[in-house]
């Protein structure tokens, strides 16, 4: 098994200077305070144009982005990849409300298909839905279809299109893409999208991948269901596994709509469900390509564990690791240095566009517990073990 206690390979790909920073980094970000004051004075500093950009720039954007652009990315594509890491370039740009706006994700999500289509170095490209069209509108297509106006028919069938759109050009380039999960309101649209797609493109291979949120007590079914239907129909699937990351904002808003909580009743639950959600597919490992998105140690342990039981290679495609820019290298790191198929999710977009994602990187990271303290006991200790040398 792999000993994800070993620093020297996890962090190989920093220098000094970088191991310092990542760790007054996570040093603030364990605070949740600090984090909150900081996201306040981000947010105001924008709005009144205070010339803050750089500082941003050269502290978390640098951890946690690749750039600010496809070409701004290509030095951290290369840097991990010279270390057998891929990259999944992501268009993090966030809460936009109009059509041109919409457009131009559509197209730019385009582009980094395109981009990796002649780029082995980025096995996957992703997107989000709700960046294709009104949030508020896929909210309401969620819950009830038979309430929507003319119009809003019209511009659903707009965001289809877009959808439809960037799942052709990954189908006509064999470029597998991944359909972000996303809040439980906007997710039964984004499913019946993803199982249109999945439908129509994974004919030959898994092409488009859909997510499963296991921190919902419902996605495991859902889970079994759609590879049921996937197999009854003859065509491959695609699964991006991953626990989820908005479990405080779901609970919220059930208890303030008073409608049943979506999420597991406690972390063993969502563990189990996990852990069941790894085995059912790898069962089904035939026509069912994974992406297990983690930073569990028992998690990535456990599929390791099946695959050695199982006699797999190591890099078979059909089974990838990914975790994101800038956090569990320890697990990132250690895996490609045993030819595990691993990615690194790579956000990119302008500083300020990319604000709201950064800011909900430094939240995740206080809010999961042990998460910040594993990574500062790691950086810690390769401090530590270099400057013993």
């Amino acid at each position: 098994m792999i000993d994800f206690n070993n620093t020297k390979s996890a962090f190989a790909h920093h220098s000094n200077w970088e191991l310092k920073k990542a760790f007054y980094l996570f040093s603030i970000i364990k605070y949740g305070i600090l984090v909150k004051l900081g996201s306040y004075f981000l947010k105001i500093c924008f709005k009144l144009r205070f010339p803050i950009k750089n500082l941003v720039k050269k502290t978390i954007f640098s951890h946690f982005c690749g750039g600010e652009n496809i070409n701004d990315c290509e030095l951290k594509i290369n840097h991990l990849f010279s270390f057998g890491i891929g990259t999944i370039l992501d268009y993090s740009v966030e809460g936009k409300e109009n059509n041109a706006d919409f457009e131009n994700t559509k197209n730019e999500i385009i582009k980094t298909i395109l981009f990796a289509s002649e780029n082995q170095k980025c096995p996957f490209s992703v997107f989000k839905i709700t960046g294709l069209g009104r949030s508020s509108l896929i909210q309401k297509a969620s819950q009830n279809l038979n309430n929507l106006l003319d119009e809003e028919i019209v511009e659903l069938d707009n965001i289809s299109n877009r959808i439809d759109q960037i799942c052709e050009t990954a189908f006509e380039h064999k470029v597998s893409v991944f359909i972000d999960a996303e809040d439980s309101w906007y997710q039964d649209f984004i499913d019946s999208q993803a199982e249109k797609m999945i439908l129509k493109y994974n004919i030959d291979q898994p092409i488009i991948y859909n997510t499963i949120q296991l921190y919902r007590h419902d996605r495991l079914s859902y889970m079994k269901n759609l590879i049921a239907k996937c197999e009854k129909s003859t065509i491959y699937l695609g699964l991006k596994l991953v626990r989820g990351a908005y479990m405080e904002k779901e609970r919220e808003q059930a208890e303030n709509l008073n409608y049943t909580d979506p999420i597991q009743i406690n972390k063993k639950a969502t563990d189990l469900d996990f852990k069941a959600a790894v085995e059912y597919c790898f069962k089904k490992i035939d026509f069912v390509s994974i992406c297990v998105g983690t930073h569990n140690e028992a998690s990535v342990s456990h599929l390791i564990q099946l695959m050695e039981d199982n006699n797999f290679n190591n890099n078979d495609n059909r089974i990838y690791f990914a975790q994101l820019l800038g956090m569990s290298d320890h697990i990132s790191f250690n895996l490609s240095n045993k030819k595990y198929n691993v990615a690194k999710y790579v956000p990119y977009g302008p500083i300020k566009e990319v604000l709201p994602y950064l800011i909900r990187r430094a939240e995740e990271n206080t809010s999961v517990a042990g998460q910040t303290g594993r990574e500062l006991s790691l950086i810690k200790k390769e401090i530590k073990n270099r400057k013993s040398i």
